[in-house]
């Protein structure tokens, strides 16, 4: 529009000493701009063959027009001559003999620019269409288009996929060997509704949760029914755990309003996020409660498979008794047999081999009962063994450690997914911050505004600036939530 207004001006200039000036419409106005811009760009990269075209001579040989067969227009605009203009009848001429600009050029990225707009950012063939119908031959203009789609704010919006980031090492505590419940995951699942007392008409009803305790390194599970998602009646839940299974060392847990509240009326030690790497216990006797990052759940994985597993095991429990009124006894008893169940599954392969008949479940070292031992230890006899309850006792852990670090830890050698390292986020980048309440089109954008590098250097977890309400306002979120829109970099 800019070249238009000044073809305007320069019209209205000549007009002053015309007595019956005919000046240009606006239509012709824009027209006549457009061929302008176009001449120029053409003559800037293709004046060789331009003046070729215009001496009547072939093109040079090594020219990369020379087999697009270009031929000159009557506004001296260099087209496309090509094969296929006996097609008259069923393409328009634009189609048949486009105008042929540059690849790399300012005027090339603004017309795929706007025809990308125009086809409302979808991909790369829309763009491409609506091009070539304008009449418009970009020499490598796909890579072009791929390009400035993969660059566009708007597409990144829409389609780009969320930031990932190599899987992290497993952490100390989840792979030494120690007493069972040393290192525990938490966290809370239910509720169900139990019947709690009889009152005319019928009977009250209750919800109840169920807390989850597993141990990081066997993979048992314990649980505790809560009857309040509050500070205090998880509290009681953890000193029955630990008057039945022991001290802990290290507690891991999402950042649950309730376990945020438990750890500061318990004066623990507690290790969040914003404070940088773990550090030296100050206090051994105490428990270390370390908090995942906000919208993290594939952090606690070990103790989310858990409850997965104790969801179907209960439904099918509840399936077969229904109709029967569930009463906080009931519900007791039965999380009591789905922990059963879940202790005794297998936490390594099962091999087929005879020679190895051992199956490594939770309860070998939790309960110290099989039914056989296949392997004593080195420093006891089989006769020490039937000799003294507790020299059982040690064969058995023996052999579960020994089992545990041939076959469970090869387990977590390799990376299921995000198996490769990628670019690290970085402070001042402009992200959209995923909401899985909102539309994607809703999601709020944010800056990068503090980033947590791990002990690998990668970064996993970083703070989000947004803006709510008129005011800036911090996140603590995962990469995993964030989808790349600028690189202040680029």
């Amino acid at each position: 529009m800019g070249i238009a207004y000044l073809n305007r001006f320069c019209h209205k200039f000549k007009a002053r000493h015309d007595k019956n000036p005919m000046l240009p419409t606006h239509c012709d106005e824009i027209r006549e701009a457009e061929i302008f811009v176009l001449k120029q760009t053409q003559q800037e990269k293709f004046y060789k063959e331009i003046n070729s075209l215009k001496a009547g001579r072939p093109l040079a040989k090594d020219s990369c027009i020379a087999t697009l067969s270009p031929f000159l227009d009557e506004n001296q605009l260099l087209r496309v001559g090509g094969r296929i203009n006996k097609a008259a009848g069923n393409l328009s001429s634009k189609e048949i003999n486009p105008i042929i600009l540059p690849k790399r050029n300012h005027i090339s990225i603004l017309l795929i620019s706007h025809f990308h707009e125009r086809v409302k950012h979808q991909g790369r063939l829309f763009t491409e269409g609506a091009l070539r119908t304008a009449g418009f031959r970009i020499l490598g203009g796909k890579r072009m288009i791929s390009s400035i789609i993969h660059n566009c704010v708007t597409c990144r919006k829409l389609r780009r996929n969320l930031e990932t980031q190599m899987m992290a090492d497993v952490p100390e505590d989840m792979i030494t060997p120690g007493p069972p419940f040393t290192s525990v995951g938490v966290d809370v699942f239910g509720p169900w509704e139990v019947s709690t007392r009889r009152i005319r008409g019928g009977a009250a009803n209750s919800k109840r949760w169920g807390l989850m305790f597993t141990c990081l390194t066997s993979r048992a599970a314990h649980i505790e029914v809560i009857e309040e998602m509050l500070s205090s009646s998880f509290i009681n839940a953890l000193r029955r755990f630990l008057l039945l299974r022991g001290p802990v060392k290290i507690i891991r847990s999402d950042r649950g309003t309730s376990f945020i509240g438990a750890a500061e009326e318990m004066k623990v030690n507690t290790i969040k996020v914003d404070e940088g790497p773990i550090q030296q216990f100050l206090d051994k006797s105490f428990i270390t409660w370390i908090f995942n990052v906000p919208h993290s759940s594939h952090m606690g994985g070990v103790w989310e498979r858990v409850i997965g597993m104790t969801r179907k095991i209960l439904n099918s429990m509840l399936l077969e008794s229904y109709g029967k009124p569930l009463t906080h006894e009931t519900l007791a008893t039965f999380l009591c047999e789905v922990c059963a169940i879940i202790n005794s599954r297998p936490i390594a392969p099962i091999f087929s081999d005879p020679d190895e008949p051992m199956i490594l479940t939770p309860s070998m070292i939790l309960t110290g009962k099989v039914d056989f031992l296949p392997v004593v230890s080195n420093s006891l006899s089989q006769q020490d063994v039937f000799r003294a309850q507790w020299k059982r006792v040690q064969v058995l852990a023996d052999i579960f450690w020994n089992q545990w670090r041939k076959q469970y830890l090869a387990i977590l050698q390799s990376r299921r997914k995000w198996k490769c390292r990628t670019r690290n986020i970085k402070v001042n980048y402009v992200v959209l911050l995923k909401d899985s309440a909102e539309n994607r089109i809703n999601w709020p954008m944010g800056i990068i505004d503090r980033v947590f590098p791990s002990d690998d250097g990668m970064v996993r977890k970083v703070v989000v600036r947004t803006i709510r309400a008129g005011k800036p306002t911090f996140y603590i979120r995962p990469i995993h939530e964030l989808v790349l829109l600028i690189d202040s970099e680029e």
